[in-house]
């Protein structure tokens, strides 16, 4: 049995819980473990510390880290915007000693299943089930559309095998009435400790492994190691409509073994229409966390395709005010239709109306906007392969810079730019030095591209008169956007 998905999207907007729901017996600890964008694992782990108070310890495999949190307060692991996906620790193990061969590590891996404490962490997928089954009776939904687990790792070595995902999931509440008798857990389990006793219980494994000296691939330990789990349980073996995940995660000698929380990735919490190049909400939260957006501060995205960055900020950091613009008359109507559909959601959840946020089509070399007028500009520029291509950045970039640099307050000014285009966006900096200055840059993984997240800071100097601003000056703005964008 064998089951993998590691940078699979699910399509439904992610759990958000917003009431604590009663729990059964005497709260207890657990380590949960969540999925984060490659390279922002320690803006996760300041929202983590922020918002619940818990110390949090970054994995030794990158876009993981994990934290401890008692059950009576896990409803508040879905409240964060940092994290892609959620899953339960049943047991870790730092330095875990594979044998040489093949033959006796997956031995050994099947051994495992059957001495992991399960208990608590299937007591933890239960409790998780009833936050889920209450916001359903809530919005009146009616189950799971999708399902993912993890973040792409960007190890050369690492095997992440998809999955089509299930529609419904069923919780172990459904099963109020099932017969006792018929209980799908193992027998080292007394009914106090059963977490819940579903009829059929369906699962799956799956494995994301990264490391150049393991003797098995990520398909033969999620399929030995699944078919100790489907022995030691008596659940059934289902691919793509499974009811719990377990998770065995590994790199190097890190092994982690869980139990999946969440059902889809929550990076898709705030977007229905998708463009070619939609940014993960996760991603967008990390990026603007960077800007450190303050009361009152205007935030431009003059490259806002739909819209997902001025959005996840006038949800989050919504005493700032918002302005998305694209060139592209479809980016725009996407960007209105998202905006829209977030208005919805709050009147549904009879949360206060409206979003500081408006959209404008533009060309961003020649931007409506007054000059030294706004506070921060954060957006994703074109990587020059699905959008543009990368001998228009050469022209586009610099014209870009400029215009930006016009538009933002002199001193204080701050720009958050991601692009995947190093050489060109480096150039395009150096040739804008009176303007901007390079402050540091987070790199990061966008589906499966190395891309890094610069920080800039706007210079005191007065816009038209820096030499390289003076150069720039005499080339037709909009002539090289028009090319560039084309």
């Amino acid at each position: 049995m064998s089951s993998q998905g590691d940078d699979g999207d699910g399509d439904a907007q992610g759990m958000a819980v917003d009431q604590q729901p009663p729990t059964t017996g005497s709260p207890f600890t657990v380590t949960v473990g969540a999925t984060v964008p490659t390279g922002f694992e320690h803006t996760a782990a300041e929202e983590v510390r922020e918002k619940i108070g818990a110390d949090v310890r970054i994995g030794k495999d990158r876009g993981r880290i994990y934290f401890n949190i008692g059950t009576d307060r896990l409803f508040q692991v879905h409240l964060l915007r940092s994290v892609d996906n959620l899953f339960v620790v049943v047991d870790e193990y730092q330095h875990y000693q594979f044998k040489e061969s093949k033959e006796e590590t997956l031995a050994e891996l099947m051994q495992l299943a059957s001495k992991l404490p399960w208990a608590n962490a299937l007591e933890v997928w239960r409790l998780n089930n009833s936050l889920k089954k209450r916001r359903g009776r809530r919005r009146g939904a009616n189950g799971a559309k999708g399902k993912a687990k993890g973040d792409a790792a960007d190890a050369e070595n690492t095997e992440e095998q998809e999955q089509h995902l299930p529609e419904t999931q069923q919780s172990c509440e459904a099963q109020d009435q099932a017969d006792p008798e018929s209980s799908s857990l193992p027998s080292s389990l007394s009914p106090e400790e059963a977490p819940c006793q579903p009829q059929l219980l369906k699962f799956r494994v799956t494995c994301n492994r990264a490391g150049d000296k393991h003797s098995f691939s990520s398909n033969e330990a999620a399929r030995d190691f699944g078919g100790a789990v489907q022995d030691f349980f008596q659940w059934k073996a289902d691919m793509t409509k499974f009811d719990i995940e377990v998770l065995l995660n590994i790199h190097n000698e890190e092994v982690v073994i869980g139990i999946a929380l969440t059902e889809e990735s929550l990076h898709r919490r705030n977007i229905t229409h998708f463009g070619p190049t939609t940014l993960r909400s996760t991603l967008c939260y990390g990026m603007l966390r960077l800007c450190n957006p303050q009361p009152s501060d205007v935030i431009l995205d003059p490259m806002c395709g739909t819209g997902a960055l001025p959005l996840e900020g006038a949800i989050e950091f919504n005493s700032a005010f918002y302005v998305g613009g694209d060139n592209n008359d479809m980016a725009i109507n996407r960007t209105v239709n998202n905006i829209s559909h977030i208005q919805k959601r709050k009147e549904e959840r009879d949360s206060a109306p409206g979003l500081p946020i408006d959209s404008v089509q533009w060309d961003v070399c020649r931007l409506p906007v007054r000059t030294s007028s706004v506070d921060i500009i954060v957006t994703d520029m074109p990587f020059g392969k699905r959008m543009g291509s990368r001998k228009k950045n050469w022209d586009l970039y610099p014209s870009c810079l400029r215009e930006m640099a016009r538009v933002c307050r002199p001193g204080s000014g701050t720009a958050v730019l991601l692009t995947q285009d190093k050489k060109c966006f480096s150039k395009a900096v150096s040739r804008m030095g009176g303007l901007w200055r390079k402050s540091h840059t987070v790199w990061v993984n966008v589906g499966g591209l190395h891309a890094g997240v610069y920080l800039l800071k706007r210079t005191a100097g007065t816009f038209g008169e820096t030499p390289e601003d003076i150069y720039e000056a005499g080339n037709s703005s909009r002539e090289v956007t028009e090319k560039a964008l084309s």
